[in-house]
């Protein structure tokens, strides 16, 4: 393969992936078309159940005696450990938080394990579970239980922490990806890209006028608000690994339904626009960490974004599009021109580390 040179400073050279990989690749963790992969060829023809297969963010779990609750888990590998807006502690939690709120559930009780490489500072160990703890205290969850492990020295990269959370489902609502319908309405809660582009844009050294700070938030306050207004929530997902454009790849999938968006309603801040033409990235593949689409019935959309306008993080909510009855798992995407095209998981990895 000839040279293409050096890659900009901060990104990892990812190939367009050949089918039939024997081995485990960066890009298998990037939340596009080689996760699906690995999913679908390694590990749900072995654990299949009922809960694994709702592929949902977190398992929907009915207990003895009545009522359910939601349960997921989630390993953070960040790079680096400290971004505009957060850190890996912050994150952690967050994104344990946000993916039990996403299955509608109320989050109550987190576990954490910390892998920690030799030579790893107590104080910035001290920094980060502070992180951790002031973001449970700010959604009201505990964190009970946990782990932890010490690896040699060169073989952790500083900190891997994996939580998992429980919480309580109130509502007698089934949010999943099952419950999508036809003619629903897509919500996105707020602009897209921000997180992904503060990792990039501080691992590649750029500066621009203003900083690019992560979208790093929990998002309980805005879907309890959601269900307690009583709105039929069909399914609500968070915008991590992938962006917007993987994440409703996954729901049309999932539902066998057929998602059509409209490219110039979705909202993308200047400086991360300009920060996206800079590395060549689309800001819909960007991870976000405190952005969601909500999709319920098109006649509750106007309620659903006034109470999103008071309550979710990242400006002005915005209707993007609808849910229709087919082609099954295709997502269109119409361009601020009026040309339309499908819109595609990633082959690989667009940015590694990202979470």
């Amino acid at each position: 393969m000839p040279d293409t040179g050096p890659t900009p400073s901060g990104f990892s050279t990812c190939p367009v992936p050949l089918s039939h990989r024997t081995e485990v690749t960066v890009g298998h963790g990037g939340g596009g078309r080689l996760t699906q992969e690995l999913i679908e060829g390694v590990f749900r023809p072995v654990f299949a159940n009922p809960g694994l297969d709702a592929q949902h963010d977190g398992a929907l779990l009915h207990f003895p005696g009545g009522g359910r609750l939601a349960f997921t888990t989630d390993s953070h590998v960040v790079s680096p450990l400290f971004f505009p807006g957060g850190d890996i502690g912050h994150l952690a939690v967050n994104g344990t938080v946000n993916d039990l709120a996403m299955c509608g559930a109320r989050p109550l009780w987190l576990s954490a394990g910390f892998i920690i490489e030799e030579g790893f500072t107590i104080a910035t160990l001290q920094k980060i579970v502070a992180s951790m703890q002031a973001a449970a205290c700010a959604v009201g969850v505990t964190i009970v239980t946990g782990d932890t492990k010490v690896v040699e020295r060169g073989k952790g990269d500083g900190l891997y922490v994996t939580t998992s959370g429980v919480g309580v489902i109130e509502t007698p609502l089934t949010v999943a990806p099952s419950s999508i319908r036809a003619g629903d309405a897509i919500i996105l809660s707020g602009d897209v890209g921000r997180h992904g582009m503060a990792i990039m844009a501080t691992r590649a050294g750029l500066t621009f006028e203003s900083e690019i700070q992560s979208d790093c938030a929990p998002l309980v306050a805005p879907v309890q608000a959601l269900l307690q207004a009583g709105l039929e929530i069909h399914c609500l997902r968070d915008l991590t690994r992938g962006g917007l454009a993987t994440s409703l790849v996954e729901l049309a999938e999932s539902s066998k339904l057929a998602i059509a968006i409209d490219a110039a309603k979705v909202p993308v801040s200047e400086i991360v626009q300009g920060a996206c033409e800079i590395l060549g990235l689309d800001p819909l593949y960007v991870a976000n960490e405190g952005r969601f689409v909500c999709i319920l019935p098109e006649a509750q959309a106007g309620q659903a974004l006034e109470i999103l306008n008071h309550t979710a993080p990242g400006g002005a909510p915005v209707i993007i599009g609808t849910v229709k009855a087919g082609p099954a798992g295709q997502v269109t995407q119409r361009s601020v021109i009026g040309s339309e095209r499908i819109v595609d998981r990633l082959s690989g990895e667009q940015l590694p580390r990202i979470c």
